[in-house]
């Protein structure tokens, strides 16, 4: 399989591109998630001609939208950014996530500050122009803030949604039925831990699509990756690994069974990491084979040596 890529904001590998000249250097995806990913970097603002340093932008509230503003020249530069977007298309059709520079309004995700032009007061509200079309163009794709990326719950979550998006791009097109429902077994597990609401609406429609068009399968990915982003709790995780204990039921001794009901139930009281029974559950898999159970990506969602299971 090629190589997983993942696009990011440029500041956030050291480049000095932002407006006061310096960086935002981001340890984990320099120095840990580069080695499992070759990441695309892009500046909009500097894409879009803008030099290094350069005056502040900022997001004013105006009656036709939000717009991004040099306070200082008074040129508006949201066309051009959203331009940029369109323009970086094709290397942007080749990602399977994005990590956006937080606070940004080029590329801030959630909480930028917004401006009423008249008064000069800011309100946290506001996205990044950039984010805001990358969004349109690819409404499932897995977004990410550099800061958020310290919370070791949303740092995996990302990285999983990243893995189950190149999984998705990986199948040969156009998607016939029979790929769609073998990836969506694979998602199976994967999904009761994060929603299982739609874990239990997509198994009935799939069942009664026919051969997918296009629209059915932006349908599909939009529920999974939607599903995804919704941090699995410890309660549906036990209930998986609970499921997952059932399949051994013939092939595991009494004593064999209590202690991994030991683990899981340590787990769900918070003694134990999730990676706990899910180690012993991959032992026994080794064991005592089972196809259903080998093709999961709930058991091996990303490479395991990224070690992000281990904190949660």
């Amino acid at each position: 399989m090629a190589a997983v890529k993942v696009g990011i904001s440029a500041c956030l590998l050291g480049d000095k591109v932002r407006y006061d000249g310096g960086h935002k250097r981001s340890s984990f995806c320099q120095d840990e998630l580069a080695q499992h990913v070759e990441f695309v970097k892009l500046c909009p603002e500097v894409g879009i001609g803008l030099p290094v340093p350069r005056p502040t932008i900022r997001l004013e509230q105006s009656e036709s939208g939000v717009q991004a503003v040099i306070p200082k020249t008074g040129d508006n530069v949201t066309e051009p950014l959203r331009e940029f977007a369109d323009k970086a298309k094709p290397k942007l059709n080749q990602i399977s996530g994005y990590v956006l520079c937080a606070k940004s309004p080029s590329c801030g995700m959630e909480r930028v500050k917004l401006y009423d032009p008249e008064t000069g007061h800011a309100r946290k509200e506001g996205e990044g122009i950039f984010t805001t079309r990358l969004r349109e163009l690819f409404p499932a794709l897995p977004l990410e803030e550099d800061g958020r990326l310290n919370d070791p719950l949303l740092r995996e979550n990302f990285v999983m949604r990243v893995y189950v998006y190149a999984a998705w791009q990986a199948l040969p097109q156009p998607v016939t039925k029979a790929a769609l429902i073998e990836f969506h077994s694979r998602l199976k597990l994967l999904l009761l831990a994060h929603s299982q609401p739609v874990y239990r609406q997509l198994g009935p429609w799939l069942a009664n699509l026919n051969q997918p068009r296009t629209e059915d399968c932006n349908y599909y990915l939009q529920q999974v990756m939607d599903a995804l982003g919704k941090p699995a709790s410890k309660r549906n995780h036990t209930n998986v690994l609970q499921h997952i204990q059932g399949y051994f039921k013939n092939q595991l001794s009494d004593r064999q069974k209590q202690e991994l009901a030991d683990l899981i139930l340590g787990y769900r009281e918070g003694v134990e990491p999730l990676m706990a029974p899910l180690t012993m559950i991959k032992h026994y898999l080794r064991e005592h084979p089972q196809p259903y159970l080998d093709s999961q990506l709930y058991l091996d969602p990303y490479p395991n040596n990224l070690k992000l299971r281990y904190g949660l």
